[in-house]
């Protein structure tokens, strides 16, 4: 209703203000497409603050969103994003300005696909399904590669010639399927699955050409992802080109950059194992021979010692040493016989000497009595005593006169 004002009865300011915040307040909530023209997000603040733009007039509208909406896109959106709200109308009657309240952001077109993609990526990633853990090493030469991908493709072609260019013996089990279109991700689950079971196979290549994000969307299905998870045989990932990444690279044991790429990194060359094998070879003839030479260096410096070169030279040294020493032995026993002989001469000669037969051959004798006593002593006889008188060449018996 018209409101009963004149000049002479005007509305307050806050009046007005509070009637348009009334009007506004009574409008529901709308969505909105526009252009991020500014975009600030204040680090531990709970409200993000933007400012749309209509990208065909130039007209803006101030929007906030708390964290909780913002979050989901905040790694995709940024300023020039084009981005579609589910927002409310609300007027802030201090400063008399109108804003828009979003409750829900998405992104226009491609943006919102990118966005679910995130969403998607972020929740696998938070039940491990992408940690490096998880991911196997890949046989150094398969007995038998299993390959999914497009009937009569390039990605097909290009992983049978590279790979048995580099390794002519290597076996495939190929599985053809859709790989775009609503029957690509139920084709590829069941022949990975299949795959998996094969007795023979020790790896399994997911491989497809380049395309768009659409195009190459099966490969980010959930169900896909988590059959690859699942699987017990390693899986690489061969789709698109470089730039591409579905979630199919990211659970992968390893992520190839094209489908040449995938039969290179599986594959070995023959040629460069066949170099390789020559080069440890002639490595090993070379470790050998240095090691020979040298061994053979030690030994003739061994050989060439004295007690090698000349292996009596120390027996004879040692027999020269006892000789001398016998010799000196020898001569030492003489020099004492001969010194103890001409020490017994002299001494029997003293004793000779010094003997009373000696005396006695001088014209002595000695008496003795009956008991045999040596008379020393003229009054230790009596007339009449018979003496035994020893002399030099016998004895005979005297009696004692009295004189």
């Amino acid at each position: 209703m018209p409101l009963d004002n004149s000049p002479d009865a005007p509305i307050p300011v806050g009046r007005v203000s509070q009637l348009i915040g009334g009007w506004i307040n009574r409008l529901g909530a709308v969505w909105v497409e526009g252009q991020i023209t500014q975009l600030s997000r204040r680090p531990g603040a709970g409200v993000v603050f933007l400012t749309l733009r209509d990208p065909a007039q130039d007209v803006s509208l101030s929007v906030t969103c708390y964290r909780a909406a913002f979050d989901p896109v905040a790694d995709l959106v940024s300023e020039g994003s084009r981005v579609i709200l589910h927002a409310k109308p609300e007027w802030y009657g201090p400063r008399g300005t109108l804003s828009l309240r979003a409750a829900e952001i998405r992104l226009v077109g491609l943006g919102d696909l990118l966005a679910r993609l995130e969403l998607l990526k972020r929740t696998l990633g938070a039940e491990g399904l992408f940690a490096a853990e998880r991911k196997r090493p890949l046989p150094f030469l398969p007995r038998c590669i299993g390959l999914v991908t497009g009937r009569a493709s390039a990605a097909e072609r290009d992983v049978l010639q590279n790979a048995r260019r580099r390794w002519p013996a290597v076996r495939f089990e190929v599985r053809n399927v859709a790989v775009q279109g609503v029957h690509a991700v139920s084709g590829v689950i069941a022949a990975v699955r299949e795959l998996d079971q094969h007795p023979e196979v020790d790896v399994i290549i997911v491989a497809r050409g380049g395309g768009s994000v659409e195009d190459l969307l099966p490969f980010s299905d959930e169900q896909l992802v988590r059959a690859v998870a699942a699987a017990r045989t390693p899986v690489v990932s061969a789709i698109g080109h470089e730039p591409d990444q579905p979630l199919l690279d990211y659970v992968a044991d390893l992520r190839a950059s094209t489908p040449t790429d995938a039969a290179k990194r599986v594959v070995p060359d023959v040629r460069e194992e066949l170099a390789r094998v020559h080069g440890l070879r002639d490595r090993a003839r070379h470790g050998i021979r240095a090691r020979l030479e040298r061994e053979r260096g030690g030994l003739e410096a061994v050989r060439s010692r004295p007690v090698l070169a000349a292996p009596r030279r120390m027996v004879d040294e040692r027999a020269a040493e006892v000789s001398t020493l016998l010799e000196r032995s020898r001569r030492t026993l003489d020099h004492r016989l001969d010194r103890a002989g001409s020490e017994l001469e002299h001494t029997l000669a003293r004793v000779v000497a010094l003997s009373p037969a000696a005396t006695l051959r001088r014209g002595y004798a000695v008496l003795q009595r009956e008991d045999g006593a040596v008379v020393r002593d003229a009054a230790e006889v009596g007339a009449g005593d018979v003496l035994r008188a020893r002399v030099a060449e016998g004895g005979f018996d005297v009696t004692v006169r009295q004189d």
